[in-house]
């Protein structure tokens, strides 16, 4: 496959080169995606989810992160369902099909306006656009805009006037596995100067938001954040981001991090106060509604020095009736990058023939939308 990223930590399941892939009801694998890597879909899935979210979280509507991924096929799932949509994202791809003629901005909004969402429904959370975004999310009616400095603050005052401005806080994330806050994030320090300069320019910021960065793997972390927030100024909106947990097993589960950010609603943010709030969940909704199936197109054996040869291939699936021998592999995509690698590291895995798949569960967060065209490949397709 032609992605650039660590595969899921469980263990794939094995399907001989005879058989294709089973993707559970409703995924099917089409006939062109043939003998190519493919992601396969469960949109059931995806619909509990948000259910599982609305629930647990009742005061919180959430705004889907279409950064994580942006098949068409769930954005018209969560459109149906009512959800709102957080467009941040960088590339100009609609799931596997690159927009090589049209901005990120454009592709992201049409997206989304295109399934009938109404653009109160969408929120611009990236607090670093191009001016040219700016002016085309004005042009749209979205007036949903985070900021974290004075230049980003004159330049949305300049070409949207009709912005609804939400200052974008610091946090401490540093206990998440891909944290936000080196580069994005106003600290307590700054905000009043930031507050002080939009009043002076005729703007009222109407709330406050955080981001813990993907897979937070503390509670500590959201309270902390609710608590600067609640330390800014007496706001009417608030934006409580993303981070939560996706994939069975993650610990601290969502339900845990819901209880706390529950409790910390009632007591700071409470019903009578008027103050709206939302959040931006991406790899919650997406990460176990996708799976990956790659296929052995090649395999090759390296002799180590003083060793023996050692089997060095692309990870499969396969089915064995006993215990089989373990060796260690590295996996490779198809493409001439060295770097093009499945996992960072070696795995040790049986003997495999060329045709066999390796199917990987829990694939939907950042992946498609991160992956590239190197050499030539395009990328997986999803079905």
């Amino acid at each position: 496959m032609s992605h650039k990223y660590v595969a899921g930590e469980k263990p794939p399941r094995i399907y001989p080169k005879s058989r294709t892939p089973e993707i559970p009801v409703p995924c099917t694998v089409p006939e062109e995606a043939g003998r190519d890597g493919h992601q396969g879909r469960q949109l059931g899935v995806l619909a509990s989810h948000h259910q599982a979210f609305c629930r647990t979280l009742p005061r919180v509507p959430p705004f889907y992160a279409m950064k994580c991924n942006n098949s068409t096929w769930g954005l018209r799932v969560l459109a149906t369902l009512g959800a709102g949509f957080d467009r941040a994202s960088q590339r100009a791809r609609v799931g596997s099909k690159p927009l090589m003629q049209s901005s990120p901005c454009q592709v992201e909004l049409e997206q989304v306006l295109g399934l009938g969402v109404a653009p109160s429904c969408i929120m611009y959370a990236n607090p670093c656009k191009p001016v040219s975004h700016i002016q085309y999310t004005a042009l749209h009616g979205l007036r949903l805009l985070t900021f974290d400095s004075e230049e980003e603050l004159s330049k949305v005052a300049q070409h949207h006037p009709e912005a609804r401005l939400v200052l974008w806080l610091w946090t401490q994330d540093s206990e998440s596995t891909f944290p936000l806050s080196a580069k994005v994030g106003a600290t307590l320090e700054v905000c009043e100067h930031l507050l002080k300069s939009a009043r002076a320019l005729g703007w009222a910021v109407v709330g406050a938001s955080f981001h813990m960065g993907l897979k937070c793997q503390t509670v500590r972390a959201f309270t902390q954040a609710l608590a600067d927030c609640r330390c800014v100024f007496e706001m009417g909106l608030l934006d409580i981001g993303g981070g939560f947990p996706g994939e069975e097993g993650c610990e601290p589960k969502f339900e845990e991090i819901a209880r706390v950010i529950n409790a910390v609603l009632a007591q700071d943010f409470s019903v009578e106060s008027g103050v709206e709030i939302i959040a931006e969940p991406g790899r919650f909704y997406a990460a176990s509604v996708y799976m990956a199936a790659a296929n052995l197109i090649a395999k090759k054996t390296v002799l180590e020095s003083g060793g023996e040869a050692v089997p060095r291939m692309p990870i499969v699936v396969k089915e064995f009736g006993s215990e089989p021998s373990l060796f260690p592999r590295t996996c490779y995509g198809p493409t001439c990058d060295a770097f093009d690698k499945l996992f960072l590291g070696e795995l040790r895995m049986p003997e495999l023939d060329v045709g066999d798949w390796l199917v990987f569960p829990s694939m939907g967060s950042y992946t498609s939308t991160m992956s590239s065209t190197s050499s030539g490949f395009p990328p997986a397709s999803i079905c």
